[in-house]
């Protein structure tokens, strides 16, 4: 029997035979993904830590387990550039959440400009970083609230 690969927290092994052999799954408890803009909304009002290629946002979701969530806007760049950076962060997170997620919490990765051009793993030692800290309770300060643009109230 062959497996590739280590076997995480939360995993299970299942063994199944085949014409050439036995076959070893792992079968992953995968974190639910966020679908909702209030779960988004929600999410921006809990512990933001910044780094040079995204931004983590965790909040605790009232015991519903791991979920992320994904979002990059259209300042970084087209529909091509914008689903990429997607994929990468969708992939740091299914490595990094089952390990190292804080149980009971919502994450959101939302994308910055340097996210698409940055070296994979340093992105994840990077989101390993911010796990740790938003786990410490710590979190970078707040931005406060940023001034309206357009019409002008008073004078």
């Amino acid at each position: 029997m062959r497996h590739l690969g280590r076997v995480a927290a939360g995993e299970r092994i299942a063994h199944a035979g085949s014409l050439w052999g036995p076959v070893c799954v792992i079968e992953t408890e995968m974190p639910e993904v966020l679908t909702k803009r209030a779960d988004f909304l929600a999410a921006n009002k809990g512990l933001r830590n910044a780094k040079p290629g995204f931004v983590l946002l965790t909040r605790p979701n009232d015991g519903q387990g791991i979920r992320y969530g994904v979002t990059v806007t259209k300042k970084i760049g087209n529909a091509v550039v914008r689903n990429r950076m997607k994929r990468r962060f969708r992939e740091l997170l299914r490595a990094a959440l089952p390990d190292k997620g804080l149980p009971g919490h919502d994450h959101v990765l939302i994308g910055r400009a340097g996210g698409v051009t940055r070296d994979f793993h340093l992105m994840a030692h990077e989101l390993d970083q911010a796990l740790a800290r938003a786990g410490e309770g710590k979190g970078d300060p707040a931005r406060g609230r940023r001034p309206r643009r357009g019409k002008r109230s008073g004078s």
